[in-house]
Parts: C-alpha cells; sequence; structure tokens
C-alpha cells in the first residue's frame, strides 16, 4: 500500500470517530423538546405539585432559561445543558413525591393500625363486661339471703364434680406415694349420703368428707352404697 493511500484511510477512519462522537450527543432542539415533555408533565401532577414544588419551579426556569439561549447562535451546548438541568429537577421531582406518597401510606396504614387495636381493646373489654355480667347474673340466681347471711347453693352436677375432684386429689396423693392407678377406683357422691343435717356449719364439715374403701385378699369391694 502506497503512502498517500495510507493517509487517506487514517483521514477517513478519523472522520468515522468524529461522526460517532456527534451522533451519541443529542442535538439541542432534542434536549430542549425532551426536558419540555418532561416539565409538562411533572407540573400537570397534582402531587408532584405538593410533594416538591420548589423542584417543578426549578425545573421550569432552566426549561425557560434553555429556550432563550436556543434563538442565540453558537449557545447549542448551553441549551443541552440547561436542557438537562430542567430534566433532572423534573425526575427528582417525581423522586422526591413518590417519598413523600410512601410516607403519607405509612402514615396511613400505622394510623389504621392504631384504629384496629383501638377496636380489638373495646371489643376485648366488651366482651369482659359481658361475661362479668353474666356471671354476676349466675352467681345472683344460685344465691339467696337468709338469716346467715348470702348462701350460695350450687346445683346437683356441681357437686358431684366438687366431690369427684375432692376424691380424686387424694387418688392422686396415693399414686405419688407409689399405689398403682389400676388399684385406685374413685367416685363422688356429692350432696348424697350424709353423715350430718346441713342445717349447722358443723354437719357441713362433717359431710365434705373422703372416704378410702379398701378391698378385701380377693380384690373385692364391699357393697355400693
Amino acid at each position: 500500500m502506497s503512502p498517500m493511500i495510507r493517509g487517506l484511510s487514517c483521514v477517513l477512519l478519523l472522520g468515522s470517530v468524529a461522526l460517532g462522537g456527534c451522533a451519541s450527543q443529542p442535538s439541542s432542539e432534542q434536549a430542549l423538546q425532551q426536558a419540555g415533555d418532561d416539565f409538562q408533565k411533572v407540573k400537570e401532577d397534582a402531587n408532584v405539585l405538593r410533594f416538591a414544588p420548589k423542584d417543578v419551579i426549578r425545573a421550569g426556569e432552566s426549561l425557560a432559561r434553555a429556550d432563550r439561549l436556543s434563538s442565540y447562535w453558537g449557545s447549542g451546548a448551553d441549551v443541552v445543558h440547561y436542557a438537562y438541568l430542567s430534566q433532572r429537577y423534573s425526575a427528582i421531582a417525581r423522586e422526591h413525591t413518590q417519598q413523600g406518597l410512601n410516607a403519607e401510606r405509612g402514615t396511613q396504614l400505622e394510623l389504621e393500625r392504631q384504629r384496629l387495636q383501638l377496636a380489638l381493646r373495646e371489643n376485648k373489654l366488651a366482651s369482659v363486661q359481658q361475661q362479668g355480667k353474666w356471671v354476676e347474673a349466675q352467681i345472683a340466681s344460685l344465691t339467696t339471703q337468709t338469716d346467715r347471711g348470702l348462701v350460695m347453693t350450687l346445683g346437683e352436677q356441681d357437686n358431684l364434680k366438687l366431690s369427684r375432684d375432692r376424691a380424686q386429689s387424694v387418688a392422686d396423693l396415693l399414686m405419688d406415694l407409689g399405689i398403682d392407678d389400676k388399684r385406685i377406683e374413685v367416685e363422688g357422691y356429692g350432696d348424697q349420703y350424709p353423715v350430718e343435717a346441713n342445717a349447722s356449719e358443723r354437719g357441713r364439715a362433717q359431710n365434705r368428707r373422703v372416704e378410702i374403701v379398701f378391698s378385701d385378699e380377693k380384690g373385692q369391694l364391699g357393697a355400693a352404697r
């Protein structure tokens, strides 16, 4: 290859690089148009105006300056610069708006959480109050005023349960002492088979008893009461 051709190739190569560099940069008209579109969107957004009004103002000021410079010869780079600033302020306005909306939603969720907690506490309190009233009504239905004072009379099933529970506690103690539970039978009789009249405190104390009946050598118990 001759020197002349080599030189020509170099010039063509450099020319291609220069054209590529120019193609990567937007023209002042394109930059101005894009900045204008972005600014139009943010200034029409009510949330942006609510959360980021200062950013919108800066975006508008930068866009207005880029627009004024576009009418001057040789100021293309300045137009691109201020158009870029306008776009950045528009983007920042959107970011600030999103942050504000997120914070606002967080506050609303917290208020809703507190409202639900209050409602749950109120419902729980109401439930407790209702249960208390029910208990009071049950107690009132089971008590009578006598010359001995206020007396509560438990029903047959309540007496049976108390009687069996008392006997079971003794059986549990025997099992703790090592007696096989298969050798123990528990029975409750309630207010049956009193040994004294319930009219006196002494009689009632005598009747609140636990009897242990032992089987014979064959494991047989006596006749049921």
